[in-house]
């Protein structure tokens, strides 16, 4: 026999052997046996659908004249206005409350929490000349519950109308095994300014003034400090009241609404004020954040001694948690939520827009020739 065909036909011949080897049979549930349900997996479809039902009418209270379509399809649909553009820019951001949320959980308060994912991107936008237009938010939780879902996105409707953004959709992800007790919060917000009104930085000069805008505490950064000192270390519990805290509760404190300070940038924009550079000191505080806009030939010099009034939660952390102040720069805001640039001819109007705004706004810096840096100073 030809060798090559004999390999041939034994290969057929296992090939077929192999086909009429019986197949593992598929065991079937037994007859009597209950179905499965979404809902018993963990899943509540049905509550999803009430507890948003409760708030679809705040909602919509955000609508804006650009949307072309309620809530609830399967994209937000929002049409520019070209009439009030000759060159628009969309501006967008995305950002999360991080573990401040496990604050609001302790306190079983959430709608503030709604407040800070909103504000945090307004201000993440803003900081660049845009006017906030649509926001969606992204909930994902272990399992869904009632009031904690319609306070949350209460507090992202009531936020939105203040600045007159729309709410243009959303995503509720109810995940049992992936979140167990807790919950996450995000938010995406778009905005929109037109292009020769952009504020860049790039204006930026040695002898620009830095105008510091007041923050009320954390605001949505720096939590995972603050818990690991105060509830860990100190061992306070969120109803602790303090003294040095002007007898707030530790909870008070921290869980104090992101501020929202669109409405001073809009003033200064509305009067063509020469805002050469905004930035928001969120994660990584004055040291991070304001070089991001700095050009590569300046430094910014800021002096501990000029911020205002800082609330009483940054000295109560640091000196309990023995933080020194390069760290402490580098993670909280201490005090100053957002800086402005300004010319020095300009700093007084700055100062007075923001006052006219709501802001108790104070001079804390400089801008001096340097690398693309930003220094603290006493």
């Amino acid at each position: 026999m030809n060798f090559r065909f004999y390999l041939a036909e034994m290969r057929v011949y296992y090939r077929r052997k192999k086909l009429k080897q019986p197949t593992k049979e598929v065991k079937m549930a037994p007859e009597n046996k209950k179905v499965s349900t979404y809902k018993e997996a963990g899943v509540d479809i049905d509550l999803a659908t009430e507890l948003l039902t409760r708030v679809k009418k705040k909602l919509a209270s955000t609508k804006r004249p650009e949307m072309l379509a309620p809530i609830g399809g399967f994209g937000g649909l929002f049409q520019i206005d070209l009439t009030k553009y000759k060159k628009p820019v969309f501006v967008s951001s995305i950002d999360g409350v991080g573990t401040k949320l496990m604050v609001a959980a302790l306190m079983q308060k959430f709608d503030t929490v709604g407040h800070d994912i909103v504000n945090h991107c307004v201000n993440d936008i803003s900081v660049q000349g845009a006017e906030p237009v649509f926001f969606l938010d992204y909930i994902g939780i272990g399992k869904l519950r009632s009031p904690l879902y319609e306070d949350i996105l209460g507090g992202i409707a009531d936020a939105c109308k203040k600045v007159n953004c729309a709410v243009l959709g959303g995503e509720t992800a109810e995940m049992p095994g992936m979140y167990g007790n807790d919950f996450d919060l995000v938010g995406v917000i778009n905005g929109i300014v037109e292009k020769d009104k952009l504020i860049t930085g790039e204006k930026i000069k040695p002898g620009h003034i830095a105008i510091g805008l007041p923050s009320n505490g954390l605001h949505t950064n720096g939590f995972s400090l603050a818990r690991q000192v105060l509830f860990h270390s100190c061992r306070y519990e969120v109803d602790t009241e303090l003294a040095e805290l002007n007898h707030e509760t530790i909870g008070e404190a921290l869980l104090k609404p992101h501020t929202c300070y669109w409405p001073a940038i809009k003033a200064a924009m509305d009067i063509d004020f020469p805002l050469d550079g905004i930035a928001h000191i969120t994660g990584g505080g004055l040291y991070d954040n304001v070089p991001r806009i700095l050009p590569p030939d300046v430094d910014a010099v800021f002096h501990k001694s000029m911020i205002k009034n800082p609330p009483p939660i940054f000295r109560l952390i640091t000196e309990a948690g023995n933080i020194d102040d390069s760290e402490a720069y580098r993670v909280f805001n201490m005090g100053v939520g957002m800086v402005w640039f300004v010319p020095a001819d300009a700093a007084n109007q700055a100062l007075d827009i923001c006052r006219k705004a709501g802001f108790d706004a104070f001079v804390c810096g400089e801008i001096v020739k340097g690398s693309k840096k930003s220094i603290v100073v006493d």
